[in-house]
């Protein structure tokens, strides 16, 4: 499910995110009942706890104590608050990263970070990229990135590359360990069990697997051993050791280009 950004109305999302003159809290008379920021807060715990599926005006007003109707007066619809909720997740991330150790070791801490952000709230990964939200955090966390990698003394083009090829890394390792999250409450079936059937059934099926995927047999030939001491599902330790192993290749490429 890929949910698209910015289809409220322009003029109104961009003043409630950058909380302009006429998108405040502060209205004149009686103190409102309630603010964007908790309508917000309590839109996240919403798509925390059910999904993107279960986002929905009422939803959020039931959270509240209200009706759908009371929030309308705060946030026009769905498609405004979805941007609020978005950029209000980034402003849990660090806005600064210390250098002493160098660029890499404050990149790979902003990695990380983000990971474990997506991780917290997974229905950021269904918000697209392909619309910015365009907000204030979501413009720190970018600003909090390229003051890291100026370090690195790229120019300019280079530099958008490094980050656009961070921010897909990143977001694709965190679907990825998201997913083995839900895979076992969504197919009832463990992750052992699942590889053990499948695995038996393989050498039935294609009992001349070596010979037809030589390059595949050759790495499998040595599987990589889980630690005694790893914890979790099997298929969420794998994602974040790719995580990690895919994290420093890309810094590799980062630091052969400085």
């Amino acid at each position: 499910m890929v949910v698209f950004a910015g289809q409220g109305d322009a003029r109104r999302s961009m003043a409630l995110l950058w909380r302009t003159a006429g998108a405040t809290d502060g209205r004149p008379g009686p103190k409102p009942a309630l603010t964007v920021g908790m309508i917000v807060d309590a839109a996240i715990a919403v798509a925390d706890e059910q999904g993107m599926a279960a986002l929905s005006m009422r939803a959020v007003g039931e959270r509240l104590g209200r009706t759908a109707m009371a929030l309308y007066t705060y946030v026009p619809g769905k498609g405004e608050l979805l941007d609020l909720m978005y950029d209000q997740a980034y402003a849990e991330l660090p806005a600064r990263y210390d250098l002493e150790e160098g660029w890499r070791a404050a990149v790979t801490s902003w990695a990380e970070d983000a990971c474990e952000l997506y991780l917290r709230h997974p229905w950021m990964l269904q918000v697209s990229q392909a619309r910015p939200v365009l907000g204030p955090n979501e413009y720190a966390v970018l600003d909090t990135l390229l003051r890291l990698l100026r370090a690195t003394g790229l120019g300019r083009d280079a530099l958008r590359g490094v980050v656009g090829t961070l921010f897909h890394f990143v977001r694709g390792a965190a679907a990825t360990i998201a997913e083995s999250r839900e895979a076992e409450s969504a197919t009832g079936v463990g992750d052992e069990e699942w590889w053990l059937d499948r695995a038996g059934l393989l050498k039935e099926v294609a009992p001349d697997f070596a010979d037809r995927f030589p390059a595949v047999a050759w790495l499998e030939s040595e599987p990589s051993p889980r630690p005694a001491d790893a914890t979790g599902p099997y298929l969420e330790y794998a994602a974040r050791r790719m995580f990690r192993a895919g994290l420093g290749l890309v810094l590799d490429g980062v630091e052969t280009a400085t």
